[in-house]
């Protein structure tokens, strides 16, 4: 029924219709929502290493979380499409990586070699800093895979000879590696190679042959000869 020129509209209709336009204008985008957003552009640091995979993994969960708050206060948050697409990128991403992985790490061991670990170089509870664990013995002669950082000298270009350190750590920040975490590598290609601080991975015939002081500040118990990088 139409109200005369003078007469207030009914209580309750139009400031009921006006309140839920103010809603929807504006309802907001959730913290969470932007973190998974986030993640989602960080997600392609999968690609690069093993551990990077909890990156896509942590924006599937905070894009789970996002759409389960969006969903229980529509009234309040808004994205939800948003957060889907976040968390398709951060699916993608984490499969497309492990998967470019897994090829990597089956096509970087050469035929006829096998992997060799600096776990598999260390002495057992109780025994001397310096024994040579079975383990170790066991792979003497061996061609091998190994996995480490070359130790910083004053040599950058045409390097044929350096230390392969366990951990960035002991060959970037000053210390001194034990022995079991360290391994002396002799390049075959006479024109070396350039130094790097990214991991290494070299290949060569592994002996087990203590050379030097074995002491704590010198010598080495392990060699890789006739190597090349991978």
């Amino acid at each position: 029924m139409a109200t005369g020129l003078f007469e207030s509209p009914r209580r309750g209709a139009d400031p009921g219709v006006a309140a839920a336009e103010g809603a929807d204008r504006y309802r907001a985008v959730g913290g969470v929502t932007i973190v998974c957003c986030v993640l989602a552009v960080l997600a392609p640091l999968a690609f690069i290493d093993w551990w990077l995979a909890v990156v896509p993994i942590l924006g599937l969960v905070f894009g789970a979380v996002a759409c389960r708050d969006i969903s229980r206060r529509p009234e309040v948050l808004t994205g939800k499409p948003l957060a889907v697409i976040a968390m398709a990128v951060s699916a993608a991403c984490l499969v497309g990586g492990l998967a470019y992985l897994s090829l990597v790490y089956a096509a970087e061991l050469p035929e006829g070699f096998q992997r060799l670990s600096y776990a598999m170089l260390q002495p057992l509870e109780g025994e001397s800093s310096a024994a040579v664990p079975e383990t170790a013995l066991a792979m003497d002669g061996h061609r091998v895979l190994l996995k480490g950082y070359m130790y910083p000298g004053k040599q950058q270009h045409g390097i044929v000879q350096f230390l392969l350190v366990r951990d960035q750590g002991d060959c970037c920040f000053g210390g001194n590696p034990k022995i079991t975490d360290r391994v002396l590598v002799q390049l075959s290609d006479p024109r070396g190679i350039e130094f790097s601080p990214r991991l290494t991975k070299i290949a060569g015939r592994f002996v087990v042959r203590p050379a030097g002081n074995t002491g704590i500040d010198g010598g080495v118990l392990y060699h890789l000869e006739d190597a090349f990088a991978r």
